[in-house]
Order: structure tokens, then sequence, then C-alpha cells
């Protein structure tokens, strides 16, 4: 009489050990860029609220004192370090957030605001990771 076959084979479970091995070479690097990237949407999501402040502060002719807190952001976040600066003659300035805890996505995203009141993001770091709405500047 002939025994019942019981578990899998050495050989099965290198085949499955060596598939598993070659998706991971592809999956972890696509992961990290797709992390990377939602880390510089975040920091660009935190800082974007302050352009309205910003604004009002610039309409009730209060440049002089602008930072973080003024404008209704946090100086430290999850994502970001936050630091705001202004030209009070000219009613212009920048949000700045430098971004933290990744090391892909290393660099700044810049809110900038020019004379007419424009506002316009540019990301420093590597161009892969930067928005369309952010591109790298």
């Amino acid at each position: 009489m002939k025994s019942a076959q019981q578990g899998f084979t050495l050989i099965e479970l290198l085949i499955v050990v060596a598939i598993i091995g070659i998706l991971a070479t592809f999956a972890i690097p696509a992961y990290s860029d797709y992390v990377a990237k939602a880390k510089v949407g975040a920091a660009i999501a935190e800082i974007s609220p302050g352009k309205t402040g910003f604004e009002v502060m610039v309409n009730e002719g209060n440049t002089a004192n602008i930072t973080p807190a003024a404008i209704g952001l946090q100086t430290t976040t999850p994502n970001c370090d936050i630091t705001t600066t202004q030209v009070a003659a000219s009613n212009t300035g920048t949000i700045a957030c430098a971004i933290k805890d990744n090391l892909a996505a290393t660099g700044s995203v810049t809110w900038t605001r020019d004379t007419a009141g424009a506002w316009t993001c540019k990301y420093s770091g590597d161009a892969k990771y930067a928005s369309k709405g952010c591109p790298k500047g």
C-alpha cells in the first residue's frame, strides 16, 4: 500500500523562497518611493493652511509679526519643522517646511508669496518625490 505524501519537499520550499526574494527586490524600493512621495504630500498639506493666515496678517498690515504660530501653524509637527519669513515693505514672504524623519524625502517644501499676492510652491529635494503642484525648484 502506498502512503500519502505529507508536507512539502525541499525543492518546493526553495522555489517559494526564491519567488518571494525576486518580488521583494522590486516591491521594497517601490514602496520606499511611495512613502517618500507621501511624506512630501503631507508636508505640503501641513503648511498650506498657513497661506490664509499669512494673507489675513498682510491685509491687516501686521506683517512685522508673522510667525508660524501667528498664522495658525505649529512650529514642529510629525512631518515638518516650520519656519516663516516676510518682508514687511513688499508684503512678500515664505512658509517653509523642512521635512524630517524620512531618509529618502529630504529637503524642504516652500510656499512663496510674491508682491502681487500669488503663491508658488517649490520642493528642494529629489525631483522624483515632488508633486505636480509643488515641483522641484
